[in-house]
């Protein structure tokens, strides 16, 4: 029960790194089409900072630090003492 908890889990971190991910290119490629007058969504990204993006980025920095700490403690990958 436990492994397929973080198997799903760990697929939902890797969806939310992607979306991450896809939004950071959206705001590179915006910003840059400001610089010509074209107009991309960069108003509708910014938009979407306080309510999507910001959780998504807190969603995978609290998904990294909890991987993290349970990496740690899992006695499977404890190191043995000679």
């Amino acid at each position: 029960m436990g492994e397929k908890i973080i198997f799903w889990i760990n697929k939902f971190l890797l969806v939310d790194v992607l979306v991450v991910f896809a939004f950071f290119v959206w705001f590179v490629v915006a910003n840059m089409a400001e610089l010509w007058h074209i107009h991309l969504g960069l108003k509708l990204w910014q938009s979407l900072w306080m309510p999507v993006i910001q959780p998504a980025i807190g969603l995978v920095m609290l998904g990294a630090i909890a991987i993290g700490i349970g990496n740690r403690l899992s006695p499977t990958n404890r190191t043995p003492k000679n």
